[in-house]
């Protein structure tokens, strides 16, 4: 099964143009979607996910028409939003039933092992008598995952699901989302490239609404192979520097500032190649002028 998307096209009232002529095939696996706040990421979930409409264009998947089969789509989809709304007083027990019922899942006896199962997968059965409120965010985030996998879903779609946990509990939700992606078709979007780095085989970078790349991690190294360029400069001499140059990036380092330069040739005297990575793709994407 694949996700077709297709010249979709988003204006909101205020004159932004959310998502500008968005075409992308996306097969079943983890899909990243990488970008900064405002590049469009969460306007393209909501789309898809039928909360809103776009001006125009399609979605696909499969043989269901997403903007005229609402209710097909929704039946195979699991959502986590950026923000994920629950009730605080009520344990994780109860509220994933009351989501399964809410699913259709009517039959107690099925939705008893459903539910099991699914605590069992987000590693929370031990904590499934506790009131979410008492969660911590990593605990919440997998709940979230817990009630987005209700009724075998085709498509889920995460946004934004690793913002503010520690590295422990980032790293369970990653095991827990590689997981998922063996079956279903995966929408990561976020604006971390180290979780794109970690769990996608395909990926897209995004920036006002545009698609500024797309394919592989491996085939975005490819594009900046041999064209970024580093050198330690005082802090004062990074606007001089950002005038005559493709500043990509800076960070402090043992009291410096180091820079890094997309160029195809070396930017001149105390520069040095460096090996690319995925932070130099995004940046190099998100900077361009």
């Amino acid at each position: 099964m694949e996700l077709k998307i297709q010249n979709v096209v988003k204006q909101y009232p205020n004159g932004v143009k959310a998502l500008n002529n968005i075409n992308l095939t996306i097969e079943r696996g983890m899909f990243g979607m990488l970008g900064p706040n405002g590049a469009g990421k969460s306007s393209l979930m909501r789309t898809i996910a039928t909360l809103q409409e776009p001006d125009s264009g399609t979605l696909m998947l499969g043989d269901v028409d997403i903007l005229k089969q609402k209710d097909e789509l929704r039946k195979v989809l699991g959502y986590l939003p950026q923000d994920f709304g629950f009730y605080p007083k009520v344990t994780a027990l109860d509220m994933l039933h009351h989501f399964a019922v809410l699913k259709g899942i009517s039959n107690k006896k099925e939705r008893n092992e459903i539910v099991d199962a699914l605590l069992n997968q987000t590693n929370l059965f031990e904590a499934r008598k506790r009131n979410i409120s008492e969660y911590s965010g990593g605990m919440r985030q997998r709940f979230g995952i817990a009630q987005a996998l209700l009724g075998n879903p085709k498509l889920v779609i995460v946004d934004e699901p690793t913002a503010g946990l520690d590295p422990m509990e980032r790293n369970r939700f990653h095991n827990l989302l590689s997981e998922i992606g063996e079956n279903v078709i995966v929408i990561l979007s976020t604006h971390i490239v180290e979780d794109v780095k970690n769990l996608c085989k395909k990926m897209v970078v995004m920036n006002q609404g545009t698609i500024l790349f797309e394919g592989t991690p491996d085939q975005s190294l490819e594009t900046i192979k041999n064209k970024i360029w580093r050198k330690y400069i005082d802090k004062e001499q990074l606007n001089d520097f950002r005038k005559e140059m493709h500043v990509i990036s800076s960070r402090v380092m043992d009291g410096k500032l180091a820079i890094h330069v997309h160029s195809d040739n070396n930017p001149g005297a105390g520069f040095e190649g460096v090996t690319p990575d995925l932070e130099d793709v995004y940046f190099s994407n998100i900077t361009k002028k």
